[in-house]
Parts: structure tokens; sequence; C-alpha cells
């Protein structure tokens, strides 16, 4: 009989708990906030837009809110591809992808220490050249040219190029070489990538991969006088805030 009464009270508590749950759940706060509407993009892009860890999923946290907006318009109407983003981004306007885009540049978080590369010392040196100095016979404009001496990008819309993965770099800088990711026309970074070698990618991307990020990570502020780098490189303008 103890062993009947005791086999009754497991079964009604295994019918109390999933309803004390699911009470718990529905009374839970909801936040109407960019920060939770996101979620689909952290699922990703890791906590807060850090990167996730397979070197695929790139840091959105910090990036320049234009260069965000951008891309974000590149991936829902084809320049870029890649599924899941077209489908997510596919019913949202324009404003929307640009609140989105704000949301992300604000969150201005540590970086992780770059991970070791195994690439041997030319590979890295000449990367180092490719980033800093260019080359000029094969009118090969340095990296720091457009994305800062520092590298952490150039306001209004200039990335930065540090804290981002190898394998990332590699399939990014390829993509561009071969036509799958385009940007508006005038698009500078497809022409610079069409004059790139597989050895040349490789160099830029070890090198790149193995900086450290400076403390202070924000994207340049132009010189005063200097042309604006979004008439010079095809970047759609913002919407107007109404």
């Amino acid at each position: 009989m103890a062993r009947l009464i005791l086999t009754l009270m497991l079964m009604c508590l295994s019918q109390l708990v999933p309803a004390a749950r699911a009470q718990t759940v529905a009374t839970r706060p909801f936040e109407d906030n960019m920060a939770q509407r996101s979620l689909a993009c952290t699922h990703c892009h890791g906590a807060g837009g850090r990167a996730a860890p397979d070197g695929y999923h790139p840091r959105i946290a910090g990036k320049p809110a234009i260069y965000l907006y951008n891309q974000l318009l590149n991936f829902r109407d084809g320049r870029r591809h890649y599924g899941p983003m077209t489908q997510l981004l596919a019913p949202l306007s324009d404003g929307y992808l640009l609140d989105i885009a704000e949301h992300f540049a604000a969150l201005q978080l540590p970086y992780p220490a770059p991970l070791p590369q195994k690439a041997s010392n030319e590979l890295l040196e000449r990367g180092r050249a490719l980033a800093l100095r260019g080359d000029a016979p094969r009118q090969l404009q340095a990296c720091a040219q457009c994305h800062g001496q520092r590298l952490t990008g150039m306001l209004p819309h200039v990335p930065g190029l540090l804290g981002l993965p190898r394998d990332y770099l590699n399939a990014q800088l390829g993509a561009w070489r071969t036509g799958k990711r385009r940007a508006h026309a005038p698009d500078c970074m497809a022409d610079i990538a069409k004059r790139l070698q597989a050895q040349d990618i490789e160099a830029l991307a070890s090198w790149l991969a193995a900086q450290p990020v400076p403390a202070d990570s924000a994207p340049a502020n132009p010189a005063r006088g200097a042309p604006d780098a979004a008439t010079a490189c095809g970047t759609a303008k913002a919407p107007q805030r109404p």
C-alpha cells in the first residue's frame, strides 16, 4: 500500500511541475526592446554580437552602423549570399535594418586575445606589407588606406579588420575575388580583391588574424577635409528618420 501511495504522489508531482513551469514562463515580463528582438542575430553571432566560436559568424558588435546597415541590405537584396540571413531579413524594412545596425554598433565589448597562427614568418611579413603598405606595382592599395592606420575601421561605414578569425577573412576575401560578395557600385573591394592572388589572401588573413585589437577599438574619424569614402566606393545612405 505504501508503495502504491508513493507512486500516486510521484504521478501527481509529474503533472504539477510542467504546469508550474508554464505558469512561470507565462508570467515572465516581455521587454519589447532591440536587445530582445535581436536574439535571432546573437543566436549565430554570439552573445551581444561578440562572434561565434565557429570562425564563420563574425563579430558585429561595435562595427560602424552604416557598414552594418549596408551588409544587412546586401544580404536582403542579394549582393551577399547566405540563405538563413536572406530569409531572416527578407520581410524587414530599411528603417528596421537601420535600427538593428545602430543597436549593434553601440555595443563596445572587449575582444578576446588572437589565436596563435601557424603561418610562416615569411607569409606573415607578406601579409603585414600588404595590409600597411600595399603593392604599388600591382595597383594594390594598403588595407590601412581605407580601414584606418590602426585597422579598426573608419567612420561612417568602413569596418575594422582586427579581431576576425582567419577562416572568415579567407572566405570573405575569396568571395570578393570571385564575385560571390558584392557591394553597391562602384565596388572598390571587388576591384582590389580581383588583383589579389591566392597566396596574398592567405597572407593577409593570417597576419590580420594574428594581431591584437587595441584597447580603444573604436573606428577612426576621417581627417577634416578628406573626401567622403562613401562617394568613392559604393555605399547606400541610411534612410531619413521621420
